[in-house]
């Protein structure tokens, strides 16, 4: 399957537990600091509730 480069490029600072959650989830841990994820429907889920803080690059 495809993968994708994840990257946060905005704080989680003021934003609700559930969102700090799911970034936390997909094993980002640092601002600017990318991680590759495999593509499945849960990953793409979680991507787009929080598409706002994170980049996203093809792989």
């Amino acid at each position: 399957m495809a993968n994708v480069k994840l990257t946060q490029v905005k704080s989680t600072i003021d934003r609700s537990k559930r969102q700090k959650a799911t970034i936390k989830a997909l094993g980002i841990k640092k601002l600017h600091n990318p991680v590759v994820k495999e593509v499945n429907p849960q990953i793409m889920g979680m991507i787009d509730k929080v598409r706002h803080l994170i980049t996203v690059e093809e792989c």
